[in-house]
């Protein structure tokens, strides 16, 4: 006999927001999913399932979902949907509470950033532990993304008096004096990235503000030599292309009550044949101090567009068929 259970919103409005304002859809695939049916009319959804720890596990994900919703006072989004039915999809609904009391809290106009799996989870338990962290795998694990919500967290929690972050400029040999323009346009080809992920965590004017004051600092690595940066979170993004010397140098600028994390790929290096990565050659190095945490990712913790997952898995089976000049 079916087991058969109700779920009751305020609302069609607020059951529509609970599924990420696409309740047609995300129901659809939340029953393929968690091998259940599910009924929706005006303000219930009726959950009927072939056991009763199905049906409980589907009230469970509803009653996840409707918590989110409430405490936000958001729709859910559309990616923390699917978080929260991959997890209940895999039994992993414990790893939720885990997740949403590491959250990194920004501008109190953004969405606060919680991580999308373990691998982000213990990057943020680095950062907020360790010295250093490094951060190191394929594009869309969040690597430069939740590098970024630390540091304005840590800004705006008055954990440090200002944001550094840095780049190599290894298209252009880090001599930029050929290129047209004032320091800032030669620059900012480079440095968009940082940019983008900057301008998610405050609003324009807020972000704007900070950088015209240079309590948010944007520099390719060449022009870090000589400064010591203390009361700073520093970041280095696009790691994987810093010689072996010039990440010796970035390390070296560390001052007191300052914290820095290392983001880049080593799959994805423009360096010239002959010279070695920064990146790959400081882990190894720095692979027993204490105050270093070193965290890898891999293509399973991809959190872009699923398609990005795919496209990461098949250049990897490439590279290892054939090597990098295939």
């Amino acid at each position: 006999m079916p087991e058969v259970e109700t779920h009751y919103f305020e609302s069609w409005d607020s059951l529509n927001a609970v599924f990420a304002g696409n309740a047609p859809g995300n129901l659809k695939e939340s029953e393929r999913r968690l091998s259940v049916q599910f009924v929706a009319r005006d303000s219930w959804i009726k959950i009927v399932a072939d056991s009763r720890g199905d049906r409980d596990k589907a009230v469970a994900f509803l009653s996840e979902l409707t918590r989110i919703y409430s405490s936000t006072g958001r729709p859910v989004t559309q990616s923390d949907f699917e978080q929260v039915l991959s997890a209940f999809e895999e039994r992993r609904e414990a790893d939720l509470q885990l997740f949403y009391a590491e959250r990194v809290r920004v501008s109190p106009r953004k969405k606060d950033l919680v991580p999308r799996n373990r691998a982000q989870l213990e990057y943020l338990r680095d950062m907020r532990r360790k010295d250093i962290t490094f951060g190191i795998g394929p594009a869309g694990t969040g690597k430069t993304y939740l590098a970024m919500g630390m540091a304005v967290s840590q800004l705006l929690e008055g954990h440090c008096s200002r944001i550094i972050l840095s780049r190599p400029a290894v298209e252009a040999g880090e001599s930029l004096g050929f290129l047209p323009g004032n320091l800032e346009e030669k620059i900012l080809p480079y440095l968009r990235p940082l940019y983008d992920a900057l301008y998610d965590m405050l609003d324009f004017e807020e972000a704007s503000s900070l950088l015209e004051k240079k309590i948010i600092e944007m520099a390719p690595l060449a022009f870090m030599r000589g400064r010591t940066l203390n009361n700073a979170f520093i970041i280095l993004d696009e790691a994987q292309n810093t010689t072996v010397e010039q990440m010796l140098m970035f390390l070296t600028r560390m001052g007191f009550n300052s914290k820095c994390v290392i983001a880049g790929d080593p799959s994805q290096m423009d360096l010239s044949n002959k010279q070695a990565s920064g990146l790959l050659h400081s882990t190894r190095v720095l692979k027993d101090i204490d105050e270093i945490a070193i965290r890898h990712f891999s293509s399973k913790d991809v959190v872009r567009h699923p398609l990005v997952e795919k496209i990461v898995n098949a250049y990897q089976q490439k590279h290892h068929e054939t090597g990098p000049k295939a």
